[in-house]
């Protein structure tokens, strides 16, 4: 029997996750009552380990801003609220006007997720106006970078070559110099989605909405504004996109699933899409030949739009992704773990350790926060509790315990931890 060498290091496993993205224009409109099928929670085949959400035009008036600024947008708070009972922690958002961009992530993620940059690129009004433009999250999972992006382009059928000049500037801001962050291009993962505003060419309304109620979509792809630009623009062509399967999610009336019947009469258009890149592989050659990538790859499980929701003249559209790989990094940078039983009457003592290049901080801090529990079907348990390192040279939790009781369950009133929710 061959010897076992006890201290080589294993191989991290190739992991799976899965991703969901959701895109909706709300038209300034409030949350609706329901978001299950939006956030897919009633589909008992799906595990989300990650939600991302872009949302356009969210009220942006002065006094609804003001408020945003001193409170969380009711957006913010309403998906908090669904997503926290079921371990999802808010990662990371940005916002400009109208535009806001969400990452959630259940908690045993958080120490491989690290924020590395959020941006706002504008181009409204010459470059100056937040009305259209995208925002953009930049983040290593485990150790890979990806790239989020979250956009409204120019609107109206003949700014089709507007759009693709926005387009173009949102990714050439994208730059990251000053974070010594890769280029955008040479990053392992781009999701970039929104209100992108494409529309249907030469075909007439008539025409249009007779295809849509028969089915009958492979004519109207083909004169889709997106796709005739991905057959000429070579860059924009390594942007993948799922089929369109679903009918055009623009332009309806509200409170409906009419398309519009106003006296302009829109004409429908796949308006707001999902696409995403991978990154490009060096090409192999005689003299250089290219060393074997780390595995990394995402499939598409669904494409879809959520004709339930009425509140905006835009229907939302989710996409969900599987992606596999093998982790860069297979160990979080802090170890954490409660010393002993942790009560009202005895101090309260963790142990942690720390990653031989981990750069710490006297601004770091460790928080206590309370575990959801959501299960229905079994007696009512003692209270959960997890402790985060937060390093602030990295901007992220690095750090994260396995859950633990505090004893007894009166230690800690609604007044002391109640629903606190971990952000970063």
């Amino acid at each position: 029997m061959a010897a076992v060498d006890l201290l080589k290091p294993t191989e991290p496993r190739d992991q799976k996750f899965s991703i969901h993205v959701a895109t909706w224009n709300v038209a300034s409109a409030a949350p609706p009552l329901d978001l299950n099928d939006l956030l897919q929670l009633n589909n008992q085949n799906l595990n989300v380990d990650i939600y991302i959400i872009g949302l356009q035009e969210m009220n942006c008036g002065i006094r609804s801003l003001l408020y945003d600024t001193a409170f969380e947008d009711p957006w913010s708070s309403f998906f908090m609220d669904v997503l926290s009972p079921l371990s999802f922690i808010k990662v990371s958002c940005v916002r400009m006007q109208g535009l806001l961009l969400l990452v959630f992530a259940k908690h045993q993620h958080l120490p491989f997720i690290q924020i590395l940059s959020t941006k706002s690129t504008p181009t409204g009004l010459f470059g100056y106006w937040g009305n259209k433009g995208g925002v953009n999250i930049c983040l290593k999972l485990y150790g890979y970078y990806v790239s989020i992006i979250n956009c409204h382009l120019p609107p109206h059928l003949a700014n089709n070559d507007q759009r693709l000049e926005h387009f173009d500037r949102i990714l050439e801001m994208q730059n990251f110099e000053e974070h010594d962050i890769p280029n955008i291009l040479d990053h392992d993962l781009i999701f970039w989605f929104g209100d992108m505003n494409f529309r249907i060419e030469d075909f007439g309304l008539h025409f249009v909405r007779e295809s849509i109620k028969n089915q009958c979509y492979g004519e109207l792809w083909e004169k889709d504004q997106l796709s005739i630009a991905k057959k000429r623009d070579p860059l924009l062509r390594e942007f993948q996109e799922g089929p369109l399967l679903f009918p055009p999610t623009y332009k309806f009336d509200r409170n409906s699933s009419n398309y519009d019947t106003s006296e302009k009469k829109r004409k429908p258009a796949w308006t707001d899409r999902i696409l995403w890149r991978l990154k490009r592989q060096p090409q192999a050659s005689l003299h250089t030949p290219s060393q074997p990538a780390p595995h990394f790859s995402l499939s598409l499980r669904s494409y879809i739009s959520h004709m339930m929701y009425c509140i905006s003249d835009h229907k939302p559209v989710t996409c969900t992704f599987d992606l596999e790989m093998k982790p860069l990094v297979s160990a979080p940078l802090i170890t954490l773990i409660p010393e002993g039983l942790w009560t009202m009457e005895n101090d309260m003592v963790i142990s942690y350790s720390l990653a031989p290049d981990f750069l710490y901080s006297p601004w770091d801090w460790i928080g206590l926060y309370k575990v959801y529990i959501n299960i229905s079907d079994i007696p009512e348990t003692e209270d959960q509790f997890l402790l985060c390192y937060y390093s602030n040279n990295l901007h992220s939790v690095v750090g994260i315990s396995k859950p633990f009781q505090i004893q007894p369950r009166s230690y800690f009133g609604e007044d002391a931890v109640g629903q606190a929710h971990l952000q970063m």
